[in-house]
């Protein structure tokens, strides 16, 4: 027979409210009562019965997460903070993956919200909020992650990514190169930011922007080193090569290193590189990767403290930004051998 709630409350001698918000993760439980009812849970194994929860309370006590590559590793990394901080509150997380497609997006923004989900968070791959008209239309709260959509007010967890692509360009620059290319993404937030960005920091020390060191494409997230790989190739036909580059992601930078180590040439002594993102791997490559740190798994922890405080706050609240700033990482990509 299952173990119930009431159960565990007349096995400890304490009331049914008491135990039952031991479960909730209710803050007025003293902690050693909070302790003995763990303790006694874990013991006999309970499991609790999020069906008959969800009937009694009217939530389905998920959050759904839909981005644009689940390959990724920004995204992974995201997804393992969210579900982590959802956990602690009982919540479990649903995935979904648009792949970039904004048609798929709104298929799975309304699957999900056919499923009941409590909160909605995307990384959204759309140029404009036409594709959110469902969710609009409906009572869930939702969060944008990590890019920002014009003319939609919405609650926003990400990276202030002006200040990346600006403390990048700055690393760059502080080392004398002067000669920086960008190769970056197109249309959505994080390319727009890092790009400007990129231009505030030329600006800021006097150099001139010149438009044939910047190359801009679409689908950075999935085939970012292929794509960094034909940008480096197409910087070095130049008349006069980039003596640096600062790259959109870190797998933009891992391609565009390749194709210059391929090429003969010599990082960071020919042409230095810097990505962005920090990926697990950075520090291991066969030229470690000077990157922006964006905290990565730090942001999905915050997403659902956000995520969780609009399911049990009051409806119609502000919009809310919660921005994390980007730290550097400099290693021998940029700083040569250390």
């Amino acid at each position: 027979m299952a173990v119930r709630l009431k159960d565990i409350a007349d096995d400890l001698g304490i009331s049914f409210v008491t135990v039952s918000r031991v479960l909730r993760n209710q803050a007025d439980v003293g902690e050693a009562t909070r302790a003995r009812v763990l303790q006694r849970m874990k013991e006999l194994n309970y499991r609790p019965n999020m069906l008959a929860r969800g009937l009694a309370s009217g939530k389905s006590y998920t959050v759904g997460l839909i981005v644009p590559d689940l390959v990724h590793t920004f995204f992974a990394e995201f997804a393992k903070g969210l579900g982590a901080g959802l956990r602690r509150r009982s919540y479990q997380l649903i995935l979904a993956s648009a792949e970039e497609e904004p048609e798929l997006e709104r298929q799975e923004i309304e699957n999900l919200l056919a499923r009941g989900v409590d909160a909605l968070l995307i990384a959204s791959c759309q140029s404009t909020a036409k594709g959110f008209e469902s969710l609009l239309s409906s009572n869930t709260p939702y969060v944008l992650v990590d890019r920002l959509l014009p003319k939609l007010k919405a609650h926003f967890v990400g990276t202030d990514d002006v200040a990346a692509g600006f403390m990048a360009t700055e690393h760059l620059i502080g080392l004398g190169r002067r000669r920086i290319a960008h190769i970056g993404g197109e249309l959505i937030s994080t390319s727009v930011g890092r790009l400007k960005g990129y231009k505030k920091a030329l600006n800021k020390h006097g150099l001139p922007f010149q438009p044939e060191l910047v190359i801009l494409h679409a689908r950075l997230e999935e085939a970012g080193d292929q794509i960094g790989a034909r940008a480096m190739g197409d910087l070095l036909k130049l008349k006069k090569r980039p003596d640096a580059v600062f790259c959109y992601n870190d797998l933009t930078a891992v391609g565009a290193i390749r194709h210059l180590l391929a090429n003969g040439l010599r990082v960071p002594q020919d042409i230095a590189v810097i990505g962005c993102g920090n990926l697990r791997l950075s520090s291991y490559l066969e030229v470690p990767l000077s990157s922006i740190d964006q905290s990565t798994q730090q942001q999905g922890e915050d997403a659902a403290e956000l995520a969780l405080s609009l399911i049990s706050g009051k409806k119609n609240v502000a919009p809310k930004s919660w921005l994390v700033e980007p730290q550097l990482l400099a290693r021998a990509s940029t700083l040569g051998k250390r």
